[in-house]
């Protein structure tokens, strides 16, 4: 596969997990740096992703930067401790100023606290911060009421609710929860990183109305440390579909690589394998700018 034709095949493209900064964690761009750079190969737009901050903020504040630049880029807000945890008025704000994304517990989850121990093998951010778990059930084992009210206004905006970091019984509730709400755009970020999900159960979860989004950067021979091959990626769009997959980078750390870049050599090796490149225009484009709410 040519350099012209694997970017002729990914024009268009739609990243919904994009580590842009400003960040406690350090970060390689900022959002507009990220957007200029998505240029190159005709990113549609990219969601911005902190674990501790509503990025609309960011995104408004820098409106004269972006202002021209091809690529668009959308901001949402992650559940953890900084923001209050499961916090509707946190919510509300984002939602109604213009986010598009709800990511349940992340770093807060039961999940990657367990997994990562209090965060071990993050890097250090440069402030100090406090850590606390953010649960979504009650002590009865029960949703939170305040679990109902995020999903409600989640229903209202149109957003997409994401599982987070989030165990896999608890992703099963709280997404059956939203699609009784009337929620019609749910994801389930690295199922087989830090969630443990496997296969059948993301099955399930497709019933709900889920997409299932892998990350480039798990996948990129380039990316120190690299978690899987690329062989591992296509059985798991082989197993749950092209229809219900998305492709994004889950990039922006110092030290690693860009976005399009990663897309270029993951997306070439899907190729490689055989995927047709209908499948990879779905995964990288179609599916992501539905749930963006760029396309119904």
């Amino acid at each position: 596969m040519t350099r012209p034709a694997i970017e002729r095949i990914l024009h268009g493209l739609v990243d919904l997990h994009c580590h842009s900064g400003p960040n406690p964690l350090p970060r390689r761009f900022d959002h507009a740096q990220a957007a200029q750079d998505g240029a190159r190969l005709g990113m549609r737009a990219f969601l911005a992703k902190s674990h501790h901050h509503n990025t609309v903020m960011d995104i408004l504040a820098m409106g004269d930067r972006l202002s021209g630049l091809k690529t668009e880029v959308y901001g949402g807000i992650a559940l953890n401790n900084q923001v209050g945890g499961i916090n509707p008025y946190a919510v509300e704000l984002c939602l109604r100023m213009g986010g598009r994304c709800v990511w349940f517990p992340t770093i807060s989850s039961s999940a990657h606290v367990d997994h990562h121990n209090s965060g071990g093998g993050f890097p250090k951010p440069t402030i100090p911060l406090s850590m606390a778990q953010v649960d979504v059930r009650g002590p009865d084992g029960a949703l939170l009421p305040e679990v109902g009210r995020v999903i409600e206004i989640i229903a209202e905006t149109g957003a997409l609710l994401s599982a987070g970091h989030m165990a896999p019984d608890d992703i099963r509730d709280v997404f059956q929860a939203a699609k009784e709400a009337g929620v019609r755009r749910l994801v389930v970020s690295h199922p087989n990183f830090v969630i443990g999900a496997d296969p059948a159960g993301c099955r399930e979860l497709v019933e709900l109305g889920a997409y299932i989004e892998h990350e480039t950067s798990m996948y990129d021979p380039e990316v120190a440390n690299v978690r899987w091959s690329p062989e591992v990626l296509m059985d798991w769009i082989e197993q749950v579909g092209p229809e219900h997959t998305v492709l994004a980078s889950d990039l922006g750390q110092v030290g690693r690589p860009m976005p399009v870049d990663s897309f270029i050599r993951v997306g070439s090796a899907l190729l490689d394998l055989g995927l047709p490149e209908k499948d990879l225009r779905q995964i990288v484009r179609v599916n992501p700018s539905y749930l963006l709410g760029l396309d119904d």
